[in-house]
């Protein structure tokens, strides 16, 4: 997709908030500083469409990004991260739970994990939470750059394994730096809408 209009709706916490507007929906989801940030700029073409932070934990909102008036992202708060109150954090995943199991324009859910490291347990236990609800997965494998070509289908092995990967659902080798990877996940994305 060519993109070259992308406003950002709104920064939401409660339903009613909401765009009313029901383009399809596609949520992005990982832990905090996985390169969610990153991700969305490179796909959106744009240098700081979502801000990127080196403090993890830094979107607390339900960001709606909408994409040449076909469709919206939805930049959800980083999850596994440890230095915010449990309070905070049990309020973010009410908020998460809320926006992924009842909003109709929710077409998938874009989970973003570091092809560096096996999944962590909070990765299977969101990857688990989606499933069990039936919804949509595409598993983006970022900071493919970071590592050699050589290890590219061994990490994608074990990442398949560790979260217990639905054959049905599609992975994407992907880098923010590079751009491998973009145009697949766009021909995914298109494929959902």
């Amino acid at each position: 997709m060519k993109v070259n209009q992308v406003e950002l709706l709104i920064s939401a916490v409660r339903p009613d908030q909401y765009p009313k507007a029901l383009l399809p929906e596609f949520a992005l989801a990982g832990r905090s500083n996985v390169g969610k940030s990153s991700f969305i700029n490179r796909m959106l073409q744009r240098k700081a469409m979502a801000r990127i932070s080196s403090k993890p934990g830094k979107t607390q909102t339900l960001n709606f990004y909408e994409v040449e008036k076909k469709l919206i992202f939805v930049d959800v708060p980083g999850y596994g991260y440890a230095k915010i109150s449990k309070s905070e954090r049990a309020k973010w995943g009410v908020m998460m739970e809320t926006y992924m199991t009842d909003r109709a324009p929710l077409r998938a859910v874009i989970q973003i994990v570091d092809m560096r490291h096996k999944p962590s347990n909070d990765d299977v236990t969101m990857y688990e939470f989606l499933k069990h609800h039936g919804i949509r997965v595409i598993v983006i494998a970022t900071k493919a750059d970071k590592i050699p070509k050589g290890r590219w289908q061994k990490s994608i092995k074990e990442i398949k394994e560790t979260l217990g990967f639905d054959p049905d659902d599609n992975i994407v080798m992907f880098s923010s730096e590079t751009g491998l990877g973009k145009d697949q996940a766009w021909k995914i994305i298109e494929k959902f809408m």
